[in-house]
C-alpha cells in the first residue's frame, strides 16, 4: 500500500513537470476532499475561477458525496468523478491539486499523501492535528517541492496585510503584546448514544489515524472538534485564524514559555475540549520579550477595542478578532482594522485597503507560477501558528507551564509533554517518521 499510494513515482514527477509548465490558459484540475461543511466553500471558490475544473470530489459519506456532485452540475459544470477513498483519487495522474477540508485528525496525513503523489495541496486549518504532524507536513512540502497552502484566509486579506504593514511601520510604536479573541456562541452538544454506522458512511476511512471507537453522532461531522481523538477545541477551530493573526501582528515565531488554564463550563454533555480557556505565550527573540494572550469563550460576552458582536437580534453574538498593543497606541482587527493612538485613544489612520483577497485564488496563482514565494499562507507560516495551539492545549491538559525550546522543538525537562507531541497511529493510517 505504501509503495502503491504514497511514494513519488516517475509518473508523478512527470505530472509535476507538466504543472510547472502550465500557462494561465491551461485548465487546472482540482479535487475537493471532505465536502460536508467547509468543503462547500472550496467547491464554490474553484467553480468561480476561470480555467479551473473541479475534476473530482472525495468524501467518506456517500450521501454527502452524491449531493456535492449534483451541486457542481447545478452550477453548469461537468460532473466530477466521485471517490470515497482519497488513495484511489491520488492514483489519477491528471489531477493537479487537491483541496482538503476533512476533520483535523486527517489533515496532515492526507496532505503528505498528496505531495508524495505529486499534487499541490490546499489544506484547511489547522494543517496538523499535533506537533509531530506539523513538522512532518512542513518537511514533506519542502522535500517534494509542491505548493502547499494553509487555510488561514486572513493571510490573503488585503485589509489584514495592510494592518500588519501599519504595525511594522511603527504606527502604534514598539509592539509588546497581542491578543486573540474567540468569543463564539457555542450551545451544548448534549449527549448521543452509540449506534450503528449510517448506511453509506465509510467510517474506517473517516477514523483514519484515530483509535477505533463505536460510532456516535456527536463524534461525527462538525462536533468532532470537541473530542481529543479528532479535534483541538475552539482554539484549534475558529482560533487558528486569530492565533495566526496574533503571531503575525506581533512579529514572532516560537515561544519560550506557555501557560494555559480553563475548563468545560456550564454544560454537562459529551464535549471533552475546553469551551473556555486563556493561554499566554512569552517570546524572547533577539533579547526582546513579547507576550501573546489568547482567549476562548463560548457564551455571552462583551466587545473590546471596537470588536463588537456580529449580527442583530436572533443572530449569534460572536466577538472574534485581534488586538495588538504598542508604545503609541493599539490596533484591532475584525473584518477591517481600527487604530487608537495616545492616552486619549484618538482614531489613527483609516484603512485604505478593502476587504478583498482570496486564499484559494492565491493558491491557484502559485500553482501556475510554481513560485513558493507567491503563497500567502505557506507551511512555513502555518506550522508555527499551529504549534502554538497545540502547546496551549498540552499546557491545559497537564495543568502546568511549558518551557519550549525552538531549537530542538521540545519542552525542556518535560518528557510527559513531549510525548503529547504525537499519538499512536492506527495502521495503515500512519504519519510517516520519514517523509
Amino acid at each position: 500500500m505504501e509503495r502503491r499510494h504514497f511514494l513519488m513515482t516517475s509518473a508523478a514527477a512527470s505530472l509535476a513537470q507538466r504543472t510547472a509548465l502550465a500557462s494561465p490558459n491551461d485548465t487546472l484540475r482540482v479535487a475537493c476532499v471532505g465536502v460536508h461543511g467547509q468543503g462547500r466553500s472550496h467547491i464554490r471558490a474553484y467553480a468561480n475561477m476561470p480555467n479551473v475544473e473541479i475534476a473530482a470530489i472525495c468524501d467518506v459519506d456517500e450521501s454527502v458525496l452524491n449531493e456535492r456532485l449534483q451541486d457542481v452540475e447545478k452550477l453548469g459544470k461537468k460532473r466530477p468523478a466521485g471517490f470515497t477513498d482519497l488513495r484511489k483519487l491520488l492514483e489519477d495522474k491528471s489531477i493537479d491539486a487537491i483541496s482538503i477540508a476533512t476533520p483535523n485528525h486527517n489533515h496532515a496525513l492526507q496532505a503528505i499523501w498528496g505531495v508524495q503523489a505529486g499534487k499541490d495541496v490546499y489544506v484547511e486549518k489547522p494543517c496538523a492535528y499535533n506537533i509531530f504532524e506539523a513538522k512532518q507536513l512542513l518537511a514533506a512540502s519542502q522535500k517534494y517541492g509542491r505548493m502547499v497552502q494553509h487555510g488561514t484566509n486572513g493571510r490573503s486579506s488585503l485589509g489584514m496585510q495592510e494592518a500588519v504593514k501599519c504595525v511594522r511601520d511603527g504606527v502604534i510604536g514598539d509592539v509588546y503584546m497581542s491578543r486573540g479573541l474567540v468569543y463564539k456562541w457555542r450551545d451544548t452538544i448534549g449527549r448521543t448514544p452509540t449506534e450503528p454506522v449510517p448506511a453509506g458512511v465509510h467510517y474506517d476511512l473517516w477514523l483514519g489515524p484515530a483509535p477505533k471507537r463505536e460510532f456516535t453522532k456527536n463524534r461525527f461531522h462538525y462536533n468532532f472538534h470537541w473530542f481529543w481523538d479528532y479535534g483541538n477545541g475552539d482554539i484549534g477551530n475558529q482560533g487558528v485564524h486569530q492565533m495566526d493573526a496574533a503571531r503575525w501582528l506581533l512579529g514572532v515565531k516560537y515561544p519560550t514559555k506557555v501557560s494555559a488554564m480553563g475548563g468545560h463550563y456550564m454544560f454537562d454533555d459529551d464535549q471533552e475540549t475546553p469551551n473556555t480557556m486563556t493561554s499566554s505565550f512569552e517570546f524572547d527573540e533577539g533579547g526582546k520579550k513579547k507576550l501573546l494572550v489568547f482567549e476562548v469563550r463560548h457564551w455571552i460576552s462583551n466587545g473590546e477595542a471596537g470588536i463588537v458582536s456580529r449580527g442583530g437580534p436572533g443572530s449569534n453574538p460572536d466577538v472574534v478578532g485581534n488586538i495588538v498593543y504598542g508604545s503609541k497606541g493599539y490596533l484591532s482587527t475584525a473584518g477591517g482594522y481600527k487604530i487608537f493612538l495616545g492616552k486619549e485613544q484618538q482614531p489613527g489612520p483609516a484603512p485604505t485597503a478593502g476587504r478583498g483577497g482570496d486564499n484559494w485564488e492565491n493558491f491557484i496563482q502559485a500553482v501556475r507560477s510554481r513560485k513558493h514565494s507567491d503563497l500567502n499562507a505557506p507551511m512555513e507560516e502555518g506550522v508555527p501558528s499551529v504549534v502554538l495551539i497545540h502547546l496551549a492545549n498540552i499546557s491545559y491538559r497537564l495543568g502546568r507551564t511549558l518551557n519550549f525550546d525552538a531549537a530542538t522543538m521540545t519542552c525542556k525537562g518535560d518528557a510527559e509533554a513531549n510525548r503529547m507531541f504525537t499519538r499512536p497511529y492506527r495502521a495503515p493510517f500512519v504519519v510517516p517518521e520519514k517523509v
